[in-house]
């Protein structure tokens, strides 16, 4: 019986020894070309040196952002007003500052940008109907100090509003991030604690390029406080009623 076996052992293993022989000695058969697959290489052919089709999108037109370096054009805001229905209660407030004290906190750092921010806040103030001795101007180094004099400005309770500028412009280290994130939170946090508008006129840049097209950020954030100043009177004149 072991005999038997062993015999039936080894002719299973000589056939399977002579069937990997004839596999390796068969050619290789050719693969079977897949259809699609060549009809979709022939399309990329047709793709590079054909004409383009009549539906593909046109590409974004590119401008020089002063650098040399073609980038295309982006959308910071949607544009478009806010539309309410009517038959609500509405409190909204206006940008005109001629009964109003306002505090300024602004960087000492980055003082090229950050002195245009001031000069176009100021002709804001004066367009706006501020006057210049109910403008106070506080300077502080740099954008991380904003929020602690932004709030002991709006604590002496001497002010409407507060409008905050600044310029952060980003580097080769974490530095850029951690600046900027606590400003904008910190400014925040002044507005939330003391109850009196704080407007963000900081700019956070990647490249100090990138300060002329936004420098109107200071006039900006002077209607922003302005506005909101205005319109916190109106809640209280309306809760008061």
């Amino acid at each position: 019986m072991s005999r038997d076996i062993e015999d039936s052992s080894e002719n299973v293993l000589s056939d399977m020894s002579a069937a990997r022989s004839e596999e390796d000695e068969a050619p290789a058969s050719e693969p079977e070309e897949d259809e699609d697959a060549v009809w979709g290489a022939a399309s990329a052919g047709e793709r590079e040196t054909g004409d383009e089709s009549e539906d593909a999108p046109e590409p974004e037109h590119e401008e020089d952002d002063g650098t040399g370096i073609a980038v295309a054009p982006s959308l910071e805001h949607a544009a478009g007003e806010l539309e309410i229905p009517d038959g609500y209660a509405v409190l909204e407030g206006d940008s005109d500052g001629s009964r109003r004290a306002v505090g300024i906190v602004v960087g000492r750092f980055n003082g090229a940008v950050t002195s245009q921010l001031l000069e176009r806040a100021l002709a804001e103030l004066d367009v706006a109907g501020v006057r210049r001795e109910a403008i106070t101007v506080m300077v502080v180094p740099g954008a991380f100090e904003l929020p602690l004099a932004a709030t002991a400005l709006a604590k002496t309770r001497r002010f409407a509003c507060i409008v905050a500028l600044g310029c952060v412009i980003r580097g080769d280290t974490p530095h850029f991030d951690y600046v900027a994130g606590e400003a904008a939170s910190g400014l925040q946090l002044a507005a939330l604690e003391t109850g009196v508008p704080v407007s963000f006129g900081v700019l956070t840049l990647d490249r100090v390029e990138q300060a002329d097209a936004r420098i109107d950020k200071g006039a900006e954030a002077v209607r922003t406080a302005l506005e909101m100043a205005d319109v916190f009177a109106h809640l209280r004149a309306a809760a008061s009623r």
